[in-house]
């Protein structure tokens, strides 16, 4: 990486200390970010094909859109009940062979959604796919918490959360094609869709089992003096003073965890609000075909792609001038969340393709570009088996909304016979979300102050 690595913060200087630093971060970088990207991706993909395969699978098994929603949100409740157990055991048993079981066992399920028939086996499906995938993104943001500090944090983790806008490209482009082999070899055509799109999760659960190391003790491909970079870098990061050594009850009953959280969990029951029904959108309003609703899709993931990695550079850059306080991260989350609202509003209540099409893209390019700088608050918070906990309990919050956006939607289209206006209420949740956003970051602020040298904490 390109950045200069943050100060040693203790211990006898060391001349070639930056050098050190730039090399352990490249490495790190290097060997583990892109097999992650590889790993989410997939993820991603499985999670939300079901939206282009809901454009023939709803229509072959006769789902409601109520059923449709339901089963879409199902994933999302039972991936929350499971996400604090599945990253306490990530920390027992390492991030290497937890995270390849949990690949394994949700590539596998997620082939086995071509079996569905019934609204019964579709819920049924939906909620066994959330248990496998329970805990993946929440360990992984866990596991980069134990290789880079706090002031390189936010580029990282866009560099693997880049694949959560770029699955979507792939997903749009293959959707068609995939859907076109409707009747070959007896499969329909969604079928296809699930088949193909959850190997490559199996494939990368076995790599992750003999390539990804559980912590920079068992990284071959590091000296010894990297090593040692970034553990004493990691442990001693400014952020994190006074912050150390909290109980697992602490931690969990910690309000900045739950404001968080329930961020969390208006951002995505705003974001799966769109994902599930953008493709039906975006058709309904524009006539085109599958493929070409695909390619639209596309274009705008890549937008957003690139509106992630600027933000989250942009944002490591500002926190670089104040290393001893997350404060200036929330600034780079708050003026997104106004957006995504305003495109939500915008959407509902135009019928103009143009109109349409601009709206969901701003939706979709304000949700990917908050998340580095959202993402590095939770390991800013605690570190260890504490920081695994706190990930795991925002994401279990958040999910709840995951599956609140969905069924609503679905619920107001059968009610009103159309999407669009069940997708007004969805500007009302991150209104609330920016209003989270500016508490926490007055209180982050009165919280640094009272750090501060002119203030220091009395001792007990």
């Amino acid at each position: 990486m390109a950045a200069t690595p943050p100060p040693i913060l203790d211990g006898p200087p060391v001349s070639s200390d930056a050098a050190i630093g730039a090399s352990a971060m490249r490495k790190a970088t290097r060997h583990l970010i892109p097999l992650i990207a590889l790993g989410y991706g997939a993820a991603c993909m499985d999670r939300v094909n079901i939206s282009f395969a809901s454009l023939q699978m709803n229509r072959d098994l006769h789902f409601s859109a109520t059923v449709y929603g339901l089963g879409a949100g199902l994933f999302f409740l039972s991936y929350a009940v499971c996400e604090i157990p599945s990253n306490l055991l990530l920390y027992r048993f390492g991030a290497r062979r937890w995270l390849s079981r949990i690949m394994v066992s949700w590539g596998i399920l997620a082939i086995a959604m071509l079996l569905v028939r019934t609204p019964w086996q579709f819920y049924t499906a939906r909620f066994f796919l959330g248990v496998a995938e329970a805990g993946f993104f929440p360990g992984v943001i866990f596991y980069l918490t134990q290789w880079f500090p706090l002031q390189l944090r936010a580029r990282t983790i866009s560099r693997f959360y880049i694949s959560l806008p770029l699955s979507s490209v792939v997903t749009g482009l293959v959707a068609g094609p995939l859907l076109s082999l409707d009747g070959h070899l007896g499969l329909r055509g969604w079928q296809w869709l699930f088949l193909v799109e959850g190997i490559p999760a199996v494939l990368l659960g076995i790599v992750f089992l003999f390539a990804l190391p559980d912590g920079p003790q068992q990284a071959k491909w590091l000296t010894e003096e990297e090593r040692t970079w970034i553990i004493r870098h990691v442990r001693n990061d400014p952020s994190l003073v006074g912050e150390h050594s909290h109980a697992l009850g602490a931690t969990l009953l910690d309000r900045r965890i739950w404001q968080v959280g329930i961020f969390q969990m208006l951002m995505l029951g705003s974001s799966y609000a769109y994902t599930f029904v953008a493709p039906d959108v975006i058709q309904r309003a524009t006539h085109l075909s599958t493929s070409r609703v695909g390619l639209i899709i596309a274009a705008l993931s890549l937008l957003a792609a690139g509106a992630m990695l600027l933000n989250a550079v942009y944002s490591d850059r500002v926190q670089c001038r104040t290393p001893d306080s997350n404060y200036p991260r929330y600034m780079h989350i708050i003026p997104w969340a106004f957006l995504i609202s305003a495109g939500f509003f915008a959407c509902s209540l135009s019928t103009n393709p143009i109109s349409v099409v601009a709206s969901i893209g701003t939706i979709i390019i304000a949700y990917n570009a908050m998340q580095g700088p959202l993402w590095s608050l939770p390991g800013s918070f605690f570190q260890g088996r504490s920081a695994a906990a706190g990930i795991a309990t925002i994401n279990m919050i958040g999910m709840i909304g995951g599956f609140l956006g969905p069924y609503f939607v679905g619920f107001a289209k059968d009610l009103t016979g159309d999407y669009q206006r069940g997708l007004l209420f969805m500007s009302i949740p991150m209104l609330l979300g920016a209003a989270i956003m500016f508490y926490l970051r007055a209180e982050t602020r009165l919280r640094t102050r009272a750090l501060s040298p002119e203030n220091p904490v009395p001792s007990s």
